[in-house]
């Protein structure tokens, strides 16, 4: 039977997906400190590189020779930036991926020729299900055994914790600097026909954006480490005194997440014989705190303030060229084409759709433009 080019364009984008997915996983297990979930992630990736050697046997099989993998400048970015933002985010990320895989095998199964391709198919799609499974809850109990049930909560815990990493915060930080920044370019242009006012008022509504939120950053996160070490400090003294209500706590809370009352309270019993792992299970469950979901101030102001900057340079970037009408659209062209590239990125974040997100910005963009700047020419005529 002659091969159909759809099954073999299919096999071939499989190939691909599984290549790009084993090496995305191998670059946050080389990044990830904790052995348990480097395993995982290694694990992982040599699954994927299974179904990648599964998928180029079939097609040399067919006659097809694949060449070997090389990715493209895109693929590259896109692995690098997942990376980036942390081990969490980039999962989440990846389950979405292994959803949308799962689908396309449900359409390569109709276009198998064969039996033998479509159970070669259905098993990989099969295993690709259980990767999405893993990764929404990575250490899945053996059995009901209270050890095992606890390793899975408290390896649940510390895998989906706080997410985006740096490149979240400075994508979130870019757009507000360039949000700021272009509605006051406009608004000064529009009042003063883009003289040489507009640069000046765009350099300071910069270094005041970026102060500002780097300072923010800074005294914000500070303020929440404070607050999390000061109930930290209160829930220890809880547990050293009265031992047995924070136990009798754990066990209600564990019934609420739907455990048995033995499971519940066996649970309980093993968290408590651990001091220190039951102040941070009471933290979580009793004040919804983790220590990870806090970063560093210094750390969350250098950043802040540095993309708050990048983005808030950008509209006054032509006006250091020149006045009058040629840098005012020059600004709003680039400045509306950085909306959608930041609406686009936030993606890495979010998981939306890049256009729809990069669309959506750019509305809110040039809608934020046109109101600064009726409302800049209404005031130039009021001061004139």
């Amino acid at each position: 039977m002659s091969q159909s080019p759809t099954f073999a364009d299919g096999l071939r984008a499989a190939w691909r997906r599984e290549m790009w997915t084993a090496q995305t996983y191998q670059a946050l297990a080389a990044r990830e400190a904790s052995a348990t979930r480097r395993d995982v992630l290694l694990k992982l990736a040599a699954n994927e590189q299974d179904h990648a050697a599964r998928w180029s046997s079939r097609l040399k099989e067919l006659g097809i020779e694949l060449p070997p993998y090389s990715e493209s400048w895109r693929e590259r970015l896109r692995r690098w930036s997942l990376v980036q933002t942390g081990t969490d985010n980039a999962l989440k990320r990846l389950e979405a991926a292994e959803d949308q895989d799962t689908e396309a095998y449900k359409q390569l199964i109709e276009a198998a020729p064969g039996d033998a391709d479509r159970a070669a198919i259905a098993t990989v799609q099969a295993d690709e299900e259980r990767h999405s499974r893993l990764l929404h809850s990575p250490a899945p109990a053996a059995s009901n055994e209270p050890q095992a049930l606890l390793d899975v909560i408290l390896r649940r815990e510390r895998w989906h914790t706080r997410s985006g990493g740096w490149i979240g915060q400075a994508i979130y930080g870019a757009n507000d600097g360039l949000g700021a920044v272009f509605g006051i370019v406009s608004g000064v242009a529009g009042a003063t026909g883009g003289s040489h006012v507009v640069l000046i008022s765009g350099l300071a509504g910069m270094l005041a954006s970026a102060l500002s939120m780097g300072s923010g950053a800074y005294l914000a996160t500070k303020s929440e480490r404070e607050i999390y070490e000061a109930d930290i400090q209160r829930e220890r003294h809880e547990l050293e005194i009265h031992p047995e209500e924070e136990q009798e706590e754990l066990k209600l809370f564990y019934q609420l997440k739907g455990f048995s009352p033995e499971e519940a309270a066996a649970l309980a019993s093993r968290i408590i014989a651990q001091p220190d792992q039951a102040l941070k299970m009471l933290a979580h469950e009793e004040l919804g705190l983790s220590e990870t979901t806090f970063p560093n101030p210094w750390k969350a102001a250098i950043s802040a303030t540095l993309s708050t900057a990048t983005g808030a340079f950008i509209p006054i970037i032509p006006f250091f060229f020149g006045e009058g009408w040629t840098p005012m659209i020059a600004s709003f062209v680039i400045s509306t084409l950085a909306h959608f590239g930041i609406g686009a990125a936030k993606t890495l974040v979010t998981g939306r759709s890049p256009w729809k997100s990069g669309l959506e910005m750019t509305l809110v963009g040039v809608g934020e433009a046109a109101i600064t700047y009726v409302l800049g020419l209404a005031f130039g005529k009021v001061i004139a």
